[in-house]
């Protein structure tokens, strides 16, 4: 089993700032041993979950959605099995709740087995 735990999560105004972290534990919870990948996902009421950004143990080109690409950045880290989201330009459409998930690395929900339980992120206008 692994274990994600996402912190960072909170409310921000308009064109503010925000990073997300989560840390990977657990028996298997080896990067690019129980999982190649690591994103970030967001469930935004009344839209359909979406991946926000991808990036993998060993490549160094994260994937990003076209709505966040240019203001959000995925960042690893191997060594301490933890993975970050710092998001700029935060708009209120960002309003969600937000998942750190693992598994095979991809651009779709799909192959990411494991999920934390979502840290609240809220856009104020």
């Amino acid at each position: 089993q692994v274990q994600l735990v996402e912190t960072g999560g909170g409310v921000v105004q308009t064109g503010n700032s925000l990073k997300l972290s989560c840390a990977a534990s657990g028996r298997s919870g080896t990067f690019g041993g129980a999982f190649t990948g690591y994103a970030w996902l967001r469930t935004a009421p009344g839209k359909a979950r979406e991946l926000v950004a991808a990036i993998s143990w060993r490549e160094d080109s994260p994937f990003y959605s076209d709505s966040v690409k240019g203001r959000f950045t995925i960042s690893r880290d191997n060594a301490k099995n933890t993975v970050s989201l710092q998001m700029t330009n935060l708009k209120p459409e960002d309003t969600a709740v937000y998942y750190c998930a693992a598994g095979s690395y991809s651009h779709t929900l799909a192959t990411y087995a494991y999920w934390g339980r979502g840290t609240q992120v809220t856009v104020s206008s």
